[in-house]
């Protein structure tokens, strides 16, 4: 038996990996069966080169639990090692530098891709195990070994009498790390981390019932067989060829990924290149809701079928981050801040990659069937305006295939848009005045307003359509936005064809100063406007930039300064022209004058949506006594 000290750079290497991967603890396993699989697909690899005369009968990796003996085993069936190459692989690690590697991953050392980055893989053991054993015997037909650690710089290397080829590693688990002797955690850690490796993985066995043939006897019952539990499955579907996959071997990958997900994905997106980076994965549009914030199920990021992380921020871009999937690529690097990620050029061209193919599956989605594509808007309408507004080359592709619904159901790109409204909603001063609304049974009556002159009314209720809005009139030639009960709508698209008013200046005046002394300033700003006869007396509107602001500063910047907590603050907008405004303004009692005003004011409120409470009650009061 051979005994000696590992040649580490620093003293003791195991406090250096507890201090700055404990929180990571669990990814050991991960750690120890990435080894294994490696192992495997080496002596696979050999075997079919035909240069080594090896049986090969499907090889897998086992895990056990000994409870009772507080041990954990992983058992591959991989190219082995020596005696002189565990003194090589395990004794002697390639860890000069440790002092650098303090100072420069500190911050970033909770990194879970950190430890197999510096070669440390296997002595993440010992961040649960108080001993470590290895038995391995090699393919190359020499003696098998047993290497043993206690945690310390000291081992022992001993001769085994193992007669097949592969590895086992022992983990005496240590009091603090129970929970890795409970099949449920051992388990739970498998399915995150392993559930798609290349090999088989096996832990414990099931019961499976075999179906009864077709010509089975009547009273004839299923058997019942003793198979082992695989737990992972070695061929995912993003690792296969498109061509080679069904819609429905789509769906069922993605109730693997998202057991709990009941609702179906609309449409997916493989990944699939090798040059100048590698990359595979499918990823997924989801139904989406108009809550930003709901997102428990995220895309995957694997390195060559092992799961790293759901936090993809700096390598997927961040508008979709919304959508589900697994992205893999081994050309990601994982042991560097998010800063030093997002600058580094392989990652970059990943991102404009999945942005690049995300436009094209949604060009051709539109292009094939927009009837089908039209049905879905609503579902992924905010993932593609997010992307218009973070994205510039989104948001110049987006021309093919964002939608701009109308309150009537009809579907627009921005260029039928455009040519449908060009002759009626350009103003006096040449600008094409797109209007919309938001919710199209508060704004019922603004939305009929605009319909009967022959204008088109877009429907757009997304929580960040003020954002895409600003972006559009920016990037576009003279157009603006303008939603329906911003103002009166001879106001919002101004022709040449002005009207005149009944009343005089002087009427004027005082009509503005009788409103003003019973409708308070603080809510409402009074605007007199020369209107058809027939149109409301009373209109209350919400100023498109003050309205605009608050959203936007609510849904995350772009809003002017403190706007998000100012009041609501509406136009009064009062028809000179209506016979009943007239009559109020001829009313020799103030108390008539103040009835008539407040019951007209409180008609224009409720057609807003802003009577409420209190003062909907004393109105409903108010108004059965008017017609009694």
């Amino acid at each position: 038996m051979k005994k000696g000290n590992i040649n580490v750079s620093v003293e003791n290497i195991f406090p250096l990996i507890k201090k700055f991967l404990y929180s990571d603890h669990e990814i050991f396993l991960r750690e120890l069966i990435s080894n294994a699989t490696d192992a495997t697909l080496k002596l696979k690899h050999i075997s079919s080169t035909g240069k080594e005369k090896i049986k090969l009968n499907d090889p897998k990796i086992e895990v056990k639990i000994d409870k009772k003996g507080k041990k954990l085993h992983i058992i591959d069936e991989g190219i082995g090692m020596s005696a002189k190459e565990i003194e090589k692989y395990i004794n002697e690690v390639a860890f000069s530098g440790a002092e650098e590697f303090l100072e420069k991953y500190k911050d970033s050392a909770k990194d879970a891709g950190i430890i197999g980055h510096f070669g440390l893989g296997f002595y993440s053991a010992f961040m649960v195990s108080s001993k470590v054993e290895i038995i391995s015997k090699s393919y190359k037909n020499k003696p098998a070994a047993h290497w043993a650690c206690d945690g310390s710089p000291n081992y022992t290397l001993d001769k085994s009498d193992k007669k097949t080829i592969g590895t086992e590693i022992i983990l005496h688990i240590d009091k603090d790390s129970k929970e890795f002797l409970e099949e449920s955690r051992i388990s739970e850690l498998l399915i995150k981390y392993n559930k798609f490796m290349p090999i088989p993985i096996k832990f414990g066995t099931k019961e499976v019932t075999i179906p009864l043939s077709k010509d089975a006897k009547k009273d004839e019952k299923p058997k019942t067989v003793t198979v082992d539990n695989i737990i992972n499955n070695p061929e995912p579907a993003w690792k296969k060829q498109p061509k080679d996959l069904k819609d429905e071997d789509y769906k069922d990958f993605y109730r693997e990924l998202y057991p709990m997900q009941f609702e179906e994905p609309l449409f997916n997106i493989h990944l699939n290149v090798d040059y100048p980076f590698n990359l595979t994965g499918i990823l997924y549009f989801p139904k989406i809701t108009n809550d930003l914030n709901i997102q428990k199920d995220k895309i995957q990021l694997y390195q060559n079928q092992v799961f790293v992380t759901d936090n993809v921020e700096g390598i997927v871009p961040e508008f979709l981050t919304l959508l589900r999937g697994v992205i893999d690529s081994p050309d990601i690097p994982l042991n560097i801040s998010r800063s030093y990620l997002q600058a580094d050029g392989a990652v970059k061209k990943i991102s404009s990659y999945i942005t690049r193919k995300v436009g094209d599956k949604l060009t051709t989605l539109f292009k094939k069937n927009r009837e089908e594509y039209e049905k879905k808007w609503n579902d992924i309408k905010i993932v593609i305006e997010y992307g218009m507004l973070s994205e510039e080359k989104f948001f110049e592709k987006s021309e093919k295939f964002a939608l701009y619904p109308s309150v009537d159901g009809k579907y627009y790109t921005y260029e039928e848009l455009f040519n449908k409204i060009k002759a009626k909603q350009t103003d006096k001063d040449d600008k094409l005045v797109i209007l919309y609304a938001s919710d199209k049974e508060a704004q019922h009556s603004y939305i009929e307003n605009a319909k009967a002159k022959g204008y088109e009314v877009l429907l757009l209720d997304s929580p960040i359509i003020g954002h895409l809005i600003q972006k559009l009139e920016t990037s576009k030639e003279k157009i603006s936005f303008a939603r329906v009960d911003s103002d009166h709508i001879d106001n919002l698209i101004k022709k040449d064809d002005s009207k005149v008013s009944k009343l005089s200046d002087d009427q004027k005046t005082n009509l503005e100063n009788m409103l003003k002394d019973i409708i308070p300033s603080e809510k409402y700003t009074i605007k007199l406007e020369s209107l058809a006869s027939k149109e409301h007396p009373f209109i209350i509107t919400t100023p498109e930039f003050m309205r605009r602001m608050k959203e936007m500063q609510q849904t995350g910047g772009g809003g002017m300064f403190g706007a998000g907590n100012m009041p609501d603050i509406y136009n009064l907008v009062v028809n000179t022209n209506s016979d009943l405004v007239v009559e109020i303004l001829k009313t020799k009692t103030k108390k008539k004058q103040e009835r008539l005003i407040n019951q007209s004011l409180d008609l224009a409120r409720l057609s807003h949506g802003l009577l409420k409470g209190e003062e909907l009650t004393n109105f409903i009061k108010r108004s059965f006594e008017i017609i009694k």
